[in-house]
């Protein structure tokens, strides 16, 4: 999956660390991110990511 680390980070903004995927899923859908980044984030497995890197990190390995 090719997501924009720029959306991405847009997406993340105001997430308080360490956050559960619905935490994450949430503030993307608040900040009204894209498709691509919403599908990214609904197809992370279910954990506390502790930065936004891991996110990336994550979101990187479905690619």
């Amino acid at each position: 999956m090719n997501v924009n680390p720029i959306e991405m980070q847009k997406a993340l903004g105001g997430v308080n660390y360490p956050a559960s995927k619905k935490d994450i899923v949430g503030a993307a859908e608040k900040h009204k991110a894209g498709q691509e980044v919403m599908e990214a984030l609904k197809s992370l497995p279910e954990k506390e990511y502790e930065s936004p890197a891991a996110i990336n990190k994550e979101v990187g390995k479905g690619s």
